[in-house]
């Protein structure tokens, strides 16, 4: 099984909420559900890889029992708590790629970006963000070196557990990373080297942030696992490169300087460590997407071992509904919430006919106009993701898929290190090679070939939609090219009316929750809010 890393990790979901409850964040709400102390826990070595599990399975699961009971985080429905479901939300509902119908508290405003400081959804991603940080800071202070010599822990074992104590600390500069990129940086900032409830977190800013996720990437890199060598789904020297990638590509929008040749260096790095392209696009999104050679860390799922109602649950049932057939997606039923809007749509015309494969739109009784963001039929459904496998059998369960969410994966160092070299940091001729490389995949052969001439940033931010939407990255992108809250492109219900508008600029960055400002004096509001 896929996931067998990720079985066994409530006793440790125990632990977690008994030890972090004054981490981060003062409004967590987090009550201890097992009567567990770090000596009793790690008093096996086999008990840091169980451990470790739950630091991986915090970007999937959202409590100790599956799909809900005992959940990790309070004051929030626990299917909403999902750090890859409000990830997901925050990134693809206030762009031109997603819409949802739900009228949820909280959730409409995220499509017309009216959101405020008391937003659940904002919220919620907010305190994931932290409680995924506190854990991996307790897993690291557990697995510091005076702790397991203490101990006892030695030879292999002693091997493996600095393995994960660096994984630790490569999911926390993950969680750091997110929080630059929708918070802005300005945000409580708290390491191993504090002391648990001795003090309220300081709060840090975009550029020490960067700073300090560059440096401790960099830091981690020697000591993670070689790319492709690791135990799957966990994190190696790969995905390290890829997140100093994507970190050096948006460091302008986040105000520390352009740093697109560091972009370039990074994303060749995990070019030339032996990924290849899956052959068919859409065997990327199936059940047995963990076989594929593309991607390089993804978030596993299966539907007997992480459950949920976040995750892939989620974005397998949420765009099914109308006349769509829920069994041809391998699930029992379709929450008809999710669809996309004709400015998306319209990225795929092309007047000669050429057909891009990539565009996976599901038009049966859907209208491309969307005059009532509530109605399902208002907008082009899409069926990427799926809880079939490649060869169209069903997942192992109707409910909840087994298929992985790819965070990282090739074509998307393609197209860093294409959009750096548009951007005078790179070679051409080898940026045009891997945008055609996608390109030929999309279109079977080379009809959909680009020249040199149009390799163009703009081009690459157009080639970025249609190459990852719905994986998580179109409102970073979006901000890239200052055209997120500009009134240069402008989408349906963009700001609030039917054909869209500019909007203020402080909404690229979200706000910090009113009740953290309240629960910690140290914090204050980002500009706007």
């Amino acid at each position: 099984m896929k996931t067998r890393f990720f079985k066994n990790i409530a006793l440790f979901g125990g632990l977690a909420a008994s030890l972090l409850v004054s981490s981060c964040t003062g409004d967590l709400d987090r009550t201890p559900f097992i009567e567990v102390t770090s000596a009793t826990v790690y008093n096996n070595p086999a008990a840091y890889k169980q451990a470790a599990a739950k630091l991986y399975a915090g970007l999937a699961l959202t409590g100790q029992e599956g799909p809900a009971g005992k959940p990790d985080l309070g004051g929030i429905d626990e299917g909403f708590s999902s750090y890859l479901r409000q990830y997901w939300q925050l990134q693809e509902l206030p762009t031109d790629e997603a819409v949802i119908a739900w009228g949820d508290a909280g959730l409409p405003e995220m499509n017309t970006m009216q959101w405020s400081s008391n937003n659940p959804f904002v919220r919620g991603l907010y305190n994931r963000i932290f409680y995924q940080i506190a854990a991996c800071n307790e897993y690291i202070r557990e697995a510091s070196d005076a702790k397991l010599s203490s101990r006892g822990i030695t030879g292999t074992n002693l091997t493996d557990v600095k393995y994960l104590r660096t994984e630790a600390r490569f999911l926390r500069a993950l969680s750091y990373w997110h929080a630059l990129d929708t918070f802005g940086g300005n945000v409580p900032f708290v390491t191993e080297a504090d002391a648990i409830g001795s003090t309220l977190p300081k709060q840090t800013n975009a550029s020490a942030l960067f700073n300090y996720i560059e440096t401790e990437l960099k830091a981690i890199e020697p000591d993670m696992m070689d790319a492709r060598k690791n135990e799957y789904a966990r994190a190696d020297k790969a995905a390290v490169w890829m997140l100093l990638a994507k970190l050096y590509l948006n460091a302008e929008a986040a105000g520390v300087g352009a740093k697109y040749a560091d972009a370039a260096t990074y994303a060749k790095k995990v070019i030339d460590a032996g990924y290849s392209l899956e052959a068919k696009y859409t065997n990327l999104f199936r059940t047995d997407n963990n076989n594929s050679k593309e991607i390089i860390f993804p978030v596993a799922f299966d539907g007997v071992h992480t459950k949920t109602w976040g995750g892939m649950t989620f974005l397998v049932h949420a765009p099914v509904g109308g006349s769509m057939s829920a069994a041809s997606f391998g699930i029992d039923g379709g929450w008809g919430g999710l669809r996309t809007t004709k400015a998306f749509v319209s990225l795929f015309a092309d007047p000669s006919g050429k057909t891009d494969t990539r565009a996976m739109f599901y038009t049966d009784g859907q209208k491309l106009e969307i005059e009532d963001l509530t109605q399902f039929s208002n907008g082009y459904a899409i069926s990427k993701w799926k809880n079939i496998s490649s060869t169209g059998a069903q997942g192992s369960d109707i409910v909840h898929p087994d298929t992985d969410f790819p965070m990282f994966r090739l074509a998307d160092a393609y197209l860093i290190y294409a959009e750096a070299a548009a951007r005078g940091a790179g070679d051409r001729t080898l940026a045009l090679q891997y945008v055609n490389a996608l390109r030929t995949r999309a279109y079977g052969n080379t009809n959909g070939n680009i020249t040199a001439a149009q390799l163009t940033a703009d081009f690459i931010l157009d080639e970025r939609a249609r190459e990852l939407y719905w994986e998580g990255s179109r409102r970073t992108d979006l901000i890239r090219f200052n055209k997120y809250t500009s009134a240069t492109y402008v989408w349906p219900w963009k700001g609030g009316v039917k054909d869209g508008k500019s909007v203020s600029d402080f909404l690229k960055v979200y706000p910090i929750p009113s009740t953290d400002l309240t629960a910690n004096p140290n914090l204050k509001q980002n500009t706007g809010y």
